[in-house]
C-alpha cells in the first residue's frame, strides 16, 4: 500500500477552492489525502475508480465552506454535479453523488450497484474516527498515512462545527448523518 505525496488531479481540484476554504485548506487536503489512501487500501481500484474516488473525495465535505453550513451534503452534491458537467462526465454523477450522500452513513451502505459508495463511507470513517475504526486497514498503514498528511486542525474544526450545531439543535442529530 503505497502512499502518494502529491496526486495531480486532487490537487487540481482542490486548488480552485483554496480561497473559499481559506485557513481550513490544508487541514481539509489532508484530510481528502488520508481518506483517498484509505479507499485506495479497501479497493482493487482501476483507473476509473481511482479518478471516481479522488474526485468524490475532494467535494465530499466542501459545501462546509463553500456554503458555511453543517447542513453541507446537498452543496457538496451540487459542486460536484457542476464539476462532471463541465468534463462531460455526467455519467459518473449518479455514483458520485451517492458516494458523497452516504458517507456518513452509521450503518453499511446496502447496493450492490456502486461499490464505491461503502468504500468511500468505510474511508471517511477510518479518518474521522481518528483511525480508532480501522475498516481492516493495518495500524501500521493508518499510522503512516497520518504521519505524511497531518490533521492540521482538521478534527478540531469539525467538532467545533458540531458544537455549534448542538447549541442550536440539542435534540437533533446533524443532517450529514444517514442511518
Amino acid at each position: 500500500m503505497a502512499i502518494e505525496k502529491h496526486i495531480a488531479l486532487l490537487e487540481d481540484i482542490l486548488d480552485e477552492w483554496k480561497d473559499r476554504i481559506g485557513n481550513d485548506y490544508l487541514g481539509y487536503k489532508n484530510h481528502v489525502y488520508r481518506v483517498i489512501h484509505f479507499c485506495f487500501a479497501l479497493h482493487d481500484c482501476d483507473i476509473e475508480d481511482r479518478e471516481k474516488i479522488i474526485i468524490a473525495g475532494c467535494f465530499h465535505d466542501l459545501g462546509i465552506w463553500v456554503d458555511n453550513t453543517v447542513d453541507y451534503l446537498p452543496p457538496s452534491i451540487a459542486l460536484v454535479k457542476e464539476y462532471l458537467k463541465q468534463r462531460n462526465l455526467e455519467h459518473w454523477s449518479p455514483e458520485i453523488e451517492l458516494m458523497i450522500d452516504m458517507h456518513h452513513k452509521l450503518r453499511k451502505y446496502q447496493g450492490d450497484r456502486y461499490p464505491l459508495v461503502e468504500v468511500l463511507r468505510r474511508g471517511d470513517l477510518v479518518d474521522f474516527s481518528l483511525g480508532i475504526i480501522k475498516s481492516g486497514l493495518p495500524t501500521s498503514y493508518i499510522k503512516s498515512v497520518k504521519e505524511h498528511f497531518p490533521n492540521a486542525g482538521f478534527h478540531k474544526r469539525l467538532l467545533q462545527l458540531a458544537l455549534g450545531w448542538f447549541a442550536k439543535h440539542p435534540l437533533s442529530p446533524p443532517p450529514f448523518m444517514k442511518w
